[in-house]
């Protein structure tokens, strides 16, 4: 069985529905559907890649600020383990992936940010630096979330190009289990964390950030679609 993404009615599925026009811009993108039916340029899915690398060091920056926002070893544990997996896994098999579209390591270190990855991962850090972890998860969590709604609808879709569609492995990776589990706990975790931290008066502010982080992963696409700089 696969696994649900959200809990019903938590303060994740809440805030999606409550910014449901940024989260939809995001999920249904041109740059996904590209993906899903193999006519993305292959260009553009490069300057992606390599913007997705550097985008996933900042990633691991606001994962370890969640370890010093956090004030219980519980919550301390779980985002630490995310840092590890970013770290020690993700960082490797996304530089693997980049050879295999003939990008090398080097390469991909000697590319400045672009404008969307900066705006996106700056926003996501000061938010966590202003706020608290309920707010830095927020910011943190329709990335994780997002990929793997996006991956299952590109699975699931009966237009997608089943064979010689060279996106496939991006797709299947993003809507497996094992990330869907992935997803689920982030998702789990920003509705742990507003029983634990939050009262009914912070839903707005928490809302206004889960919007602009949809935003900005819309702004990430157009980056990676258009080539911009």
């Amino acid at each position: 069985m696969s696994v649900v993404l959200w809990q019903k009615d938590g303060l994740f599925e809440r805030l999606r529905d409550a910014c449901r026009d940024s989260w939809d811009a995001y999920t249904t993108h041109p740059f996904t559907t590209g993906l899903g039916d193999g006519t993305l340029p292959v260009e553009s899915f490069r300057h992606y890649l390599i913007q997705d690398y550097l985008f996933l060091v900042q990633f691991a920056r606001a994962w370890a600020l969640a370890v010093y926002k956090a004030d219980n070893l519980a919550d301390m544990t779980f985002v630490n383990n995310s840092v590890k997996a970013i770290l020690d896994g993700e960082m490797a098999m996304h530089v693997k992936y980049c050879e295999s579209w003939g990008i090398s390591k080097e390469e991909i270190e000697t590319y400045e940010e672009a404008e969307a990855t900066i705006a996106y991962t700056r926003f996501v850090l000061e938010t966590g630096m202003q706020g608290d972890i309920l707010d830095l998860v927020t910011a943190l969590v329709p990335c994780t979330v997002g990929y793997a709604e996006i991956a299952m609808r590109l699975e699931e879709a009966d237009w997608r190009r089943e064979e010689g569609n060279r996106y496939n492995d991006w797709i299947a990776a993003y809507s497996s289990d094992d990330y869907r589990r992935i997803a689920r706990g982030k998702a789990d975790f920003v509705d742990r964390l507003w029983h634990t931290r939050a009262g009914g008066g912070r839903f707005e502010s928490l809302a206004t950030i889960f919007d602009r982080a949809c935003r900005l992963e819309t702004s990430f696409w157009r980056m990676g679609l258009e080539r911009l700089p």
